[in-house]
């Protein structure tokens, strides 16, 4: 249990939003949640898009992307909820969807990656963990990277 904004007592792992970048990320992501046990599971995945400049990958490409990923946490978690959000902020898009679907938590597996990798992408995690009005479960990752 865990308060929420408000001071009510809930279970933090009866809605888990689960933001997932592709299909392998979102299976070991899903693995790594399943031993918990949530009551309920929304995937998303954000299409990061340019407002203004050159988006990375076309839409269609990247909600094929999503789609795949859905999917694969729908192997471990059949009755997942599948959510796309279009965002140029990917952290903001995380917290806007927990709004949306009415998340008791955010769990994430944390992507990896050096220090100039984090310095680079601007260190989503710490963001994530640092700014969320929710709680966030970081996942165990399995494959540690030395």
């Amino acid at each position: 249990m865990d308060a929420n904004r408000d001071g009510e007592h809930r279970d933090i792992l009866a809605h888990v939003l689960l933001p997932v970048a592709n299909e392998k990320d979102a299976r070991e992501t899903a693995q790594a949640l399943a031993p918990y046990a949530p009551d309920r599971v929304t995937t998303l995945h954000v299409v990061e898009k340019g407002e203004g400049v050159p988006d990375k990958t076309p839409v269609e490409q990247s909600e094929e992307v999503a789609e795949e990923a859905f999917t694969a946490v729908q192997e471990i978690f059949p009755a997942a909820e599948s959510h796309t959000a279009y965002s140029r902020d990917v952290v903001e898009a995380i917290f806007d969807a927990a709004d949306e679907v009415g998340a008791s938590a955010i769990a994430y597996r944390s992507r990896g990656g050096g220090r100039l990798m984090q310095f680079l992408s601007g260190d989503l995690s710490l963001e994530l963990v640092t700014q969320a009005e929710y709680p966030v479960v970081a996942l165990p990752r399995e494959n540690r990277e030395t």
